[in-house]
């Protein structure tokens, strides 16, 4: 729900230039409206549980005030003894209170804890280091993409590049333009440069070798 309204506050003047307000208010509402309900659900549980806990806590306090006043009629116990076991179950209700809270706090880590160690040991496919670091200049650089193909791994069933070939070098080819209307993979050519994907079929060639033997740090500076 905030990333909608970030996206759309950070993007005011595209939303106001289409005329996009009420799309983007309909679109905060649908998310406004999931955390609502969600909400709803986990307060009418929760009240439940109030509820259960009040009526347990005080429920007892007053069977065992009842019994303790009928033990002191009969005189098998005194005064001080009912008060004294009413103040020891208070502390001990309040313990386990705020055991049930540290408890609470722990799984909360315990869970964020387990997604941290799912990003450490996650593995890119594109590797961040290591690699070649080759020792000519940057003088006589060329950059070559050999019949490349591409789909994007959120959505490997459109092919965004169907067997690209350009070449751009500081003698023949200083300039190449990419033109063409939007979707047909122009920004996808510049990340597959800038190697923040890696391609499906074909080569990048940065001086005639494949970038994925080169130390990504190195290449990009």
């Amino acid at each position: 729900m905030s990333s909608v309204a970030d996206e759309s506050f950070g993007n005011i003047r595209t939303v106001k230039a289409f005329a996009n307000e009420a799309e983007e208010i309909d679109k905060f509402t649908a998310f406004n409206d999931k955390v609502f309900e969600k909400a709803k659900v986990k307060a009418i549980w929760y009240g439940f549980f109030v509820f259960f806990i009040q009526v347990m806590l005080y429920g007892s306090m007053s069977l065992i005030i009842l019994i303790a006043g009928d033990l002191y009629k009969q005189r098998k116990i005194e005064l001080g003894t009912i008060t004294s076991f009413l103040f020891y179950m208070v502390l001990l209700m309040f313990n386990f209170a705020i055991m049930g809270n540290v408890f609470a706090q722990v799984m909360t880590i315990f869970g964020a804890s387990d997604k941290i160690v799912q990003m450490m040991k996650y593995e890119p496919t594109v590797n961040s280091q290591g690699g070649e670091k080759p020792e000519e200049g940057l003088i006589e650089s060329n950059i070559e993409l050999r019949d490349v193909k591409f789909n994007y791994p959120s959505k490997k069933e459109v092919q965004v590049l169907k067997g690209v070939s350009i070449q751009v070098d500081n003698k023949e080819k200083r300039v190449v333009a990419l033109v063409g209307q939007s979707g047909c993979g122009k920004s996808s050519i510049i990340s597959m440069i800038e190697r923040f994907y890696d391609t499906v079929e074909g080569e990048v060639l940065y001086n005639g070798k494949n970038i994925k033997e080169l130390d990504p740090r190195w290449y990009h500076e």
